[in-house]
């Protein structure tokens, strides 16, 4: 099959879903298929087709834009430059998909709501859709912005929209979790007939071979190591960890924290630790591509999410051998049970988290017997042939669908 793998989101991209693409790239590739890649180019002035090395600059589509989508044929996206410039990129998507030309391909397979809605729209009637979806668009936004009339507002009322229509416009949407498949039809009005639900796979000989080539950071002497790799931004609960950090520094001093990622946040976080007094025990690394050999180093694995699906860093966390210390928020109770593969506490609740924190740093044996079952769970779980085999027999299905 000729596949294409499209993501609204830039690529390549430390984090999010670009891993996740190469790595079904890499497996379907494997079994003789043919994988292009798509989607905005880091710094977001561009569409391309990263392995061909085409690309389609904004700058040249957006003045034929703005002039068929003025004020007069198309009111709704002017109420709100938020919608306004979101609804721009997502035409520029699909122009220059089209341009790219979508009629070779036997599947496309998009990862988020936005592409899913863009390449319904301009694909051919005989090339299935299917829409891995990681996340709840709509939701994030609505995370950050909380103000009692929000839901009546032009940015909800068209996040909502996408996330409905990208829902059913596809022959196949896939989400990870059971916490995302009932947001998809509680929430947004997807049918839940039209919703699969399979775990993601971790490719275990990638994984490994990263670990093996090491890292330059040490756990300190006499400390133990709290690792925490994810984007420096508002709906990962970093602020919370910090807080529950600078409780914990008052009743022991034998860890340190690694913080491996980057993102809005970062200064702003920073600051936090500086003014908590933990600029020598939380540690911001910055970008990092060794975050597997750096969970070696690593005693206790550390996740306090405001919103979150499945993250691949509680994957890797669980087949290093780390106790994981989540919080509640969304997919992450699917990951972790409590008290046999880590510990779980509401969202934002730092007293709780903090409290967890210092029980598995005080208790040796506790920290060895999560972190084996994690490892179990984990390497029996996360199994990447099993969720290749699903993707396989999903596009072979909808294919049988499309072409009668």
């Amino acid at each position: 099959m000729n596949i294409l793998l499209a993501t609204y989101w830039p690529i390549p991209h430390v984090g999010g879903v670009w891993p996740f693409m190469l790595q079904i790239k890499r497996e379907l590739e494997k079994l003789g298929h043919t994988v292009d890649l798509f989607g905005n180019a880091p710094g977001s002035t561009k569409y391309h087709m990263v392995n061909q090395g085409k690309e389609v600059s904004k700058e040249s589509i957006f003045p034929m834009l703005s002039k068929n989508l003025n004020e007069t044929t198309a009111p709704l996206m002017h109420m709100d430059t938020w919608v306004y410039n979101a609804e721009l990129d997502r035409y520029c998507m699909e122009l220059s998909a089209a341009y790219f030309g979508l009629d070779h391909y036997d599947i496309i397979h998009t990862q988020d709501i936005i592409s899913t809605r863009a390449m319904s729209r301009v694909k051919r009637k005989h090339t299935a859709l299917v829409a891995t979806i990681h996340g709840s668009v709509a939701r994030e936004i609505r995370l950050v912005n909380l103000d009692a009339g929000y839901r009546q507002s032009p940015v909800w009322k068209y996040y909502w929209a996408l996330e409905h229509f990208g829902g059913v416009s596809t022959d196949a949407t896939i989400t990870s979790t059971n916490w995302l498949k009932n947001i998809l039809v509680e929430e947004f009005a997807v049918p839940e007939q039209k919703i699969s639900t399979f775990q993601y796979g971790l490719d275990f000989d990638q994984f490994w071979s990263v670990c093996a080539s090491g890292t330059d950071m040490a756990a300190p002497p006499g400390k133990k190591v709290m690792i925490c790799p994810a984007r420096l931004v508002y709906i990962k609960g970093l602020h919370f960890l910090i807080s529950a950090l600078q409780q914990l520094k008052q009743r022991r001093s034998d860890w340190v924290c690694w913080i491996a990622g980057d993102g809005e946040k970062k200064e702003e976080l920073m600051q936090q630790a500086l003014q908590a007094g933990l600029g020598g025990d939380v540690l911001f690394l910055g970008s990092r591509e060794d975050v597997p050999a750096l969970l070696q180093q690593a005693d206790i694995f550390v996740h306090p999410s405001v919103q979150d699906n499945m993250p691949f860093s509680v994957m890797e966390a669980q087949v290093s051998g780390l106790p994981a210390v989540v919080s509640n928020a969304g997919g992450l109770p699917e990951m972790v049970q409590h008290e046999v593969t880590g510990l779980v506490s509401p969202v934002g609740d730092v007293n709780a988290l903090a409290s967890q924190l210092e029980y598995l740093l005080s208790r040796d044996d506790v920290r060895a017997q999560m972190g084996a079952a994690a490892k179990a769970w984990g390497t029996a779980h996360w199994s990447m042939d099993q969720m290749i085999g699903k993707y396989i027999q999903t596009y072979e299905s909808v294919s049988n669908k499309v072409y009668r």
